[in-house]
């Protein structure tokens, strides 16, 4: 068991957990992911490592509460454990040789994109970090992606914080002014990042995105996370999750992604329940 060793909530449904964990702590790169499970009897869920410390030995996890299991999750204190930990699991993002990259995040995305912005940066990268949350109450991380950027863009739909628009609209502004980017790194939403592969394509930069499909051993064997990548099936979970933006099947993994939303609702439903809610 993982002892919590701090706990905060960065907006209503987003919460940090700090984790003791000092083998994965010991291994984990940007871009690999742990897989978390609450209770004997709880679902595995895959979560990206968003920082690691080598020398206290923690990982960090950042997550929404939109399933019945995040919340279950989120219902944990500090001074508590989760049930199980493993890894760091999944193939780290190629951060090496880089001089200019744009990293995009969208909403909870940006957990995942600040380590990488991070590593770029204090190896010596100019980094473009822009960032995109539907409105100013649910911006996380603020101060951590300025302090591992070059230059920080921040972008609400509403307009409510930042520059009104989209993560999209400002990284079209920067590749139109020359920007000149090695590559960029898009994660969050799937539409978000088929759109942001819409944008860098004309210029044939080469873009990253982090994939989410379903999940459930994080070894490659049930089979559950493959996705369509140049026509070729990949997993995510062993060829990933990382893969190019310009090849990814966005329309398959979208209806992937929504194959148990029935299942999810109901379950979660019991949960709010279990706690009180609606």
């Amino acid at each position: 068991m993982n002892l919590i060793v701090e706990k905060r909530e960065l907006n209503p449904t987003t919460t940090l957990l700090k984790l003791s964990a000092p083998e994965i702590a010991a291994k984990a790169l940007p871009g690999q992911f742990v897989i978390v499970r609450t209770g004997q009897l709880g679902e595995r869920i895959p979560l990206t490592i968003s920082d690691y410390n080598r020398t206290a030995g923690t990982v960090t996890i950042i997550f929404q509460k939109v399933g019945a299991t995040t919340m279950l999750l989120g219902s944990l204190k500090e001074g508590e454990s989760v049930t199980d930990l493993a890894g760091p699991l999944g193939m780290p993002t190629e951060l090496d040789g880089y001089r200019k990259v744009a990293v995009v995040g969208g909403g909870v995305g940006c957990a995942i994109a600040y380590p990488q912005a991070k590593f770029l940066h204090t190896n010596g990268a100019q980094v473009d970090l822009i960032a995109g949350f539907r409105s100013k109450e649910i911006v996380i991380l603020e101060e951590e992606m300025r302090a591992a950027s070059t230059r920080f863009f921040l972008a609400t739909d509403d307009g409510s914080y930042g520059e009104k628009g989209f993560v999209t609209d400002i990284l079209a502004k920067q590749i139109e002014a020359g920007a000149n980017y090695d590559a960029v790194i898009a994660i969050g939403p799937v539409p978000m990042m088929r759109a942001v592969a819409n944008v860098t394509r004309p210029y044939q930069i080469k873009t990253i995105v982090s994939l989410n499909p379903i999940m459930i051993d994080g070894t490659g064997m049930c089979g559950g996370c493959r996705v369509t990548v140049g026509g070729k099936v990949k997993f995510a979970c062993v060829d990933g999750p990382d893969f190019d933006g310009h090849q990814v099947d966005f329309d398959q993994l979208m209806r992937r992604n929504s194959a148990f939303k029935a299942q999810e609702t109901e379950k979660k439903d019991h949960v709010c329940h279990l706690f009180g809610g609606n």
